[in-house]
């Protein structure tokens, strides 16, 4: 059963689909029909990640360029400008980000305009809970290291040059990092503000199946991490109780 249905049904069909579990994410929902913008928003929390939701045009861009996402899933028949505006404007402002179209239009141009101005997929409604984490989940498998492109990260007193895989201080020390130290150091870098699980973490650094494994390898490498770029009161990468760890923003 699909999302678009009696507006008092919209909702309640939304959540009564299978929902399929994934890392956290923070997502941003720019849809103008309440009833379905916060069906998918419920389904989206139910499965870990956090939602920011826009109800028109203007507002979405202005969400889009001023946030930080890890995917945006937008409508494009909007109040105010459209879905391809928005994604116009996007590619030019936040080059990246990874985009989601979601239209009740089958037509193949629409599908065909949205791609080519960056979508990386195209929804059209109705669709299932199901279906639309799948996409998600496909998507951002594909692109998991894109919100934020960096060869440097910036750090108290000195900076990680990602390219040579080194910490260097501002006092002329340098250290290098161990293949682990970098991909983690590199995949937190990249999601400043964001909280990472460590599901997600064994997932998308270690290439593991976080129901299958049970470690503290995360736990060590942070310490050592830590250690290494002098973040001694846990003020640079911060643990999140039962949540994960969190890179602080700049």
């Amino acid at each position: 059963m699909g999302i678009v249905a009696k507006p008092s049904q919209r909702r309640a069909t939304f959540l009564n689909q299978p929902l399929v579990h994934m890392g956290r994410y923070r997502i941003l929902i720019v849809e103008d029909d309440s009833a379905i913008r916060r069906g998918m928003a419920d389904a989206l929390k139910f499965a870990g990640h956090e939602v920011v939701e826009a109800a028109n045009g203007p507002d979405g861009l202005n969400a889009a360029i001023t946030g930080e996402y890890d995917l945006m899933l937008l409508d494009v028949v909007l109040p105010g400008m459209t879905g391809f505006e928005i994604l116009a404007t996007l590619q030019n402002e936040r080059p990246g980000t990874p985009v989601i179209m979601l239209t009740a239009k089958g037509g193949e141009n629409d599908r065909v305009q949205g791609l080519k101005l960056g979508a990386d997929d195209y929804v059209v409604k109705p669709f299932s809970v199901k279906e639309l984490l799948a996409r998600i989940e496909a998507v951002l498998r594909r692109s998991p290291g894109r919100a934020i492109e960096r060869r440097r990260i910036a750090l108290p007193g000195g900076n990680a040059d990602l390219d040579k895989r080194i910490i260097r201080f501002d006092d002329g020390e340098e250290t290098p990092l161990t293949e682990r130290e970098y991909e983690l150091l590199r995949y937190l870098g990249t999601h400043p503000g964001r909280i990472i699980s460590r599901e997600e973490i064994l997932q998308r650094v270690w290439k593991l199946d976080p129901r299958a494994v049970e470690t503290r390898t995360i736990d060590m490498t942070i310490a050592r991490l830590r250690e290494k770029i002098r973040d001694h009161n846990c003020n640079t990468i911060q643990t999140i109780r039962g949540r994960g760890y969190q890179f602080a923003k700049t």
